[in-house]
């Protein structure tokens, strides 16, 4: 097992690029499964949820070959209709090959899924959903059996902004017999990018990034070439990586414009943002301002930057809160926080925290994806020695962060326990 040996203290600059998105990449890769034939994907990270998603393809039968960052995925010999459970309980994205499938063979046996322990996050609205556009379905024995001999078009109301299940219904109706109508989708980049694969493949959505989508289920979609977008979370992580070490960080390939939400409260921190062609510019501020944030659905504040938010309010001037409105259980992160000497109270869904002048290094054990990412940037800005344990969960979202941040200057090493 690896873990990050971090020598804090020194200013972020100089130039980095983002890679692709891994919340697009994944339910992009499942989507091929409706257009049998050999798709190409480029922009592709190197991820271990990158890895386990090919794995759960290839286990259907797919043929999935990799070059630099473009991943060719031929799903015409896919046969095999089950997701097993030694695949899906590592990465709870996998659960979205259920509607895919379903919609290409008329039946599916789908383990229920695993993933980040932050919440519980069922799936019971991609079933309702499934279910109302005709499917038949049983939970047994912890997997999920779906039958359908053809999916209908059905208007499905969420009862919340549901990310995956918004994916997961769009895929589904997009060869279902009729007009499928999600009314309260979630409205992310990430989704807009798997609408324009679909739309690509041949097919009919309209209102992707609204809170209302419409598709008109086609016949068959046919292989497409995509490249992915670039990573809002990565991108918003090297922003406060510039912001809590007084860098000077140019942020290359990232679209500012999905992370309005975190900009305005850095610039209101008093972290410098300047966008000039294409490349985004952070510049630090020697003194923080504590700034109040709740997470929100998009494109409100995204609570995958909740955690790397809080790191940078320990150490601003004065008090700030913290409210966590998506995950019941994304507070994780704050007692390897106290370590560093962050002053941090919680009452349930609401953290309280109170600047201090700096953090001191110590080691730290990574609990979930973000909260990795959290821990690395204290460790960034403390006086000596971090060590962070458990970086694998760092792996699952973040490829090679610690060479990025060594070119920016940081004194980051990957040792093995």
């Amino acid at each position: 097992m690896d873990k990050l040996i971090i020598k804090g203290g020194k200013k972020l600059s100089g130039d980095v690029t983002v890679s692709g998105s891994k919340n697009a990449s994944l339910p992009i890769f499942i989507s091929t499964i409706l257009a049998p034939g050999a798709n190409e994907i480029s922009n592709v990270p190197f991820l271990r949820d990158i890895n386990t998603t090919i794995k759960v393809l290839e286990q259907l039968g797919a043929r999935v070959e990799g070059n630099g960052n473009v991943v060719r995925i031929d799903t015409g010999p896919v046969a095999n209709h089950e997701a097993t459970y030694e695949l899906v309980k590592t990465m709870r994205a996998s659960v979205l090959v259920l509607g895919p499938l379903l919609a290409r063979f008329g039946k599916a046996r789908v383990s229920l899924p695993g993933g980040c322990a932050i919440g519980a996050r069922p799936i019971n609205l991609h079933l309702k959903g499934l279910a109302a556009m005709g499917a038949e379905i049983n939970l047994t024995h912890g997997y999920v059996e779906a039958k359908a001999r053809r999916l209908k078009g059905a208007r499905i109301n969420f009862d919340i902004a549901t990310v995956g299940g918004t994916e997961h219904l769009m895929m589904a109706a997009a060869t279902a017999k009729g007009e499928t109508i999600l009314e309260n989708a979630a409205r992310e980049p990430e989704i807009v990018d798997l609408a324009d694969v679909l739309v690509k493949m041949g097919a009919k959505i309209e209102g992707a990034g609204t809170d209302t989508i419409r598709i008109t289920g086609v016949e068959g979609l046919s292989p497409v070439a995509h490249r992915v977008i670039p990573d809002r979370i990565e991108a918003g992580t090297f922003m406060i990586a510039a912001a809590i070490t007084g860098g000077d960080v140019r942020i290359h390939d990232m679209r500012l414009e999905h992370l309005d939400a975190l900009v305005f409260k850095l610039q209101d921190a008093g972290v410098e943002i300047v966008n000039k062609d294409n490349v985004v510019r952070v510049k630090g501020s020697r003194k923080i301002r504590s700034v109040n944030i709740k997470t929100r659905p998009y494109p409100g504040f995204p609570t995958d930057m909740q955690a790397q938010f809080m790191t940078l309010m320990c150490l601003a001037d004065g008090a700030s809160v913290v409210s966590e409105n998506i995950f019941e259980n994304r507070f994780m992160h704050v007692s390897e926080l106290l370590r560093f000497g962050a002053d941090i109270v919680i009452e349930g869904n609401t953290a309280t925290v109170k600047g201090v002048k700096k953090f001191s290094g110590a080691p730290v054990m990574a609990t979930d994806l973000r909260a990795s990412a959290s821990l690395v940037l204290a460790g960034l800005a403390a006086d000596n020695t971090t060590e962070v344990s458990r970086i694998y969960h760092l792996d699952r979202g973040y490829e090679a962060l610690e060479k990025k941040l060594a070119g920016l200057g940081a004194d980051i090493q990957r040792v093995k326990e």
